[in-house]
């Protein structure tokens, strides 16, 4: 079977490290093709971002281009209307159908499947590592239909992503990277002191975009 894919979705509000190194220990724990950022363009499960699409398109292609087997993909900023992770898969699947999909989720994402636009059809088209989110509790906030779900789907063996072609659940233990958006956006806020004390948190590069731009100066919300 042709590797899979990993798909990482998510609002990149910016992106920062503790993105890049959970795509990269992913990338190689799990012998993926590659782990493929896909930036919302207008999320349907969350408040705005607070940065424009744009700008976060352009802050993950310049985090990810020194990484090998990360790679962006743009579609759903350029697609219009709300970003549904099932119209991205179904996308991907019909560009290449032998090509097995892994949506990748974090604890707290996958207890609020059920909230997501046709969530059951994601089985049919990606498998789905959910990977541990610090204070989130797992399998006793399982609402019944996800653990309906999760009986059925589960597999404590990541090498059960390469026997069938989608609807395998794998929870997948990676390193603790605690790094906050929303924390990041509130020291930005601050100026040129908040840009000092983040150094480290964002690829230079998109620090050094951020201030360039100008970005997250007005808004330190918590979303």
């Amino acid at each position: 079977m042709t590797a899979v894919l990993g798909i990482f979705g998510g609002t990149f509000d910016p992106v920062h490290c503790g993105h890049l190194e959970l795509a990269r220990e992913l990338h190689e724990a799990l012998a993926l093709a590659a782990v493929r950022f896909i930036p919302a363009g207008d999320p349907p499960h969350r408040a705005a971002p607070c940065a424009t699409a744009e700008h976060r398109l352009a802050m993950v292609e310049l985090a990810v281009v020194q990484h090998p087997g990360l790679e962006v993909d743009a579609r759903e900023v350029r697609r219009p209307g709300r970003s549904y992770t099932v119209a991205t898969l179904e996308e991907l699947h019909s560009e290449a159908p032998e090509r097995p999909l892994a949506l990748i989720v974090g604890a707290d994402a996958f207890l609020s499947l059920p909230a997501w636009y046709r969530w059951r059809d994601l089985f049919s088209l990606a498998h789905l590592i959910v990977v541990a989110r610090p204070g989130v509790a797992f399998e006793p906030s399982f609402s019944e239909v996800l653990g309906e779900e999760w009986a059925r789907r589960f597999a404590n063996d990541s090498s059960a992503l390469t026997t069938k072609p989608a609807g395998v659940i794998i929870r997948q233990p990676i390193t603790a990277h605690p790094i906050s958006a929303s924390a990041i956006r509130r020291e930005l806020a601050r100026g040129a002191a908040g840009i000092n004390a983040v150094r480290g948190l964002l690829p230079a590069a998109v620090l050094a975009y951020i201030d360039r731009n100008q970005l997250y100066r007005s808004r330190p919300d918590e979303t």
